[in-house]
């Protein structure tokens, strides 16, 4: 009831009450002996000791409770990131409800951008363990082969050659890894502009399919489009960008599906938007690690992630491009079934 009030009716407010109780204990005394009372000289003084204590009561109050919500309030002002807050007036507590509510908002908003912090300082310190655990391995790999060499294996005829080959397979290796966090940094900062045009997602999936047949046949993965959408599909967005998205995730397919499977495309017609979904029949993922998949350097299977080679960044990538795009992708998988990534593009 009272915490609506501002300070001026808040003492207002006390001041009648006040009033009320002596006006009753008055009546009370003129009723028990209506001698001892007059009523003249009782109401002057009743009317000077709700004045005092109006006065007294403001003067408490706004000592000791008004200016000390004040500088608490103007705090809470001056901390918030809007500017329409930031330039709100600050010298004016309208009630102590509102400023019960401002001081729970922030409170509130200061907790969840603890918690930010919080995560973004453990997202920050996996990052960097992750970097190095995966720089290490192609540098080390690199720093034996080249010291072998020149500790008398460059003269031997049956492993220069090898090791030579093989040194620079970890650069190249290292190479990749640099170039997709730059790839991503740049995304990030948004240094990186999108060529937004018009073109043709079919004919696009064709060229990806054309590029990685080589890979493809030497997994004896048979590769096939579906569609269930009148052809050509127009869609809107960066070619080479998506290019790099369909690339990365046939690569995935051909990388963990089984050989001799069968790795799928299929585009869907979604009214304002194109759903293009990259499918295979291999081993499948299982749902703890659904979450994860698109965070950077996170391997479901890192023996044999490393083994097949690459940055451990595809899909960070993929999920970059396609949120840069304003669009949406996600993933379902079945265990020994296999799993489909989908994303969405603008239809032009």
């Amino acid at each position: 009831m009272f915490d609506k009030l501002s300070i001026k009716e808040l003492t207002i407010a006390i001041t009648l009450i006040c009033g009320v109780v002596f006006t009753f204990l008055l009546v009370i005394m003129y009723i028990l002996d209506a001698a001892m009372i007059n009523i003249l000289v009782s109401s002057l003084g009743l009317l000077v000791s709700l004045l005092i204590i109006y006065f007294l009561v403001y003067f408490l109050l706004n000592k000791y409770v008004y200016n000390k919500l004040r500088v608490i309030y103007k705090f809470i002002h001056d901390s918030k990131v809007k500017n329409s807050l930031k330039n709100a007036n600050t010298n004016t507590i309208n009630s102590l409800d509102e400023v019960n509510k401002e001081v729970m908002k922030w409170a509130s908003d200061t907790q969840k951008r603890i918690e930010s912090l919080q995560t973004l300082a453990e997202y920050r310190k996996n990052f960097v363990g992750n970097v190095s655990h995966e720089l290490k391995t192609p540098i080390f790999s690199l720093q034996g082969y080249l010291h072998t060499l020149l500790d008398g294996g460059i003269y031997d005829e049956n492993i220069n050659i090898k090791y030579i080959s093989k040194a620079a397979e970890n650069a190249d290796r290292l190479q990749h890894i640099v170039e997709d966090l730059e790839s991503i940094g740049d995304m990030e900062s948004g240094k990186k502009e999108l060529n937004i045009v018009k073109f043709d997602i079919y004919e696009l999936i064709k060229d990806v399919f054309a590029d990685q047949r080589r890979a493809a046949k030497k997994q004896n993965v048979n590769l096939k489009i579906g569609s269930s959408a009148e052809l050509p599909l127009y869609v809107r967005g960066d070619v080479e960008a998506i290019r790099q998205v369909l690339n990365n995730l046939v690569t995935n397919t051909l990388k963990y599906g089984e050989e001799g499977g069968v790795t799928e495309i299929s585009i869907y017609d979604m009214h304002k938007n194109i759903l293009v979904e990259v499918s295979d029949d291999g081993i499948g993922i299982e749902d703890q690690h659904i979450e994860h998949l698109f965070d950077r350097f996170y391997r479901v299977d890192s023996s044999r992630s490393r083994l097949k080679g690459g940055s451990g960044l595809g899909l960070s990538i993929v999920k970059h491009i396609v949120e840069s795009h304003n669009q949406t992708i996600n993933v379902r998988s079945t265990v020994g079934e296999g799993s489909t990534f989908g994303f969405t593009l603008e239809k032009a």
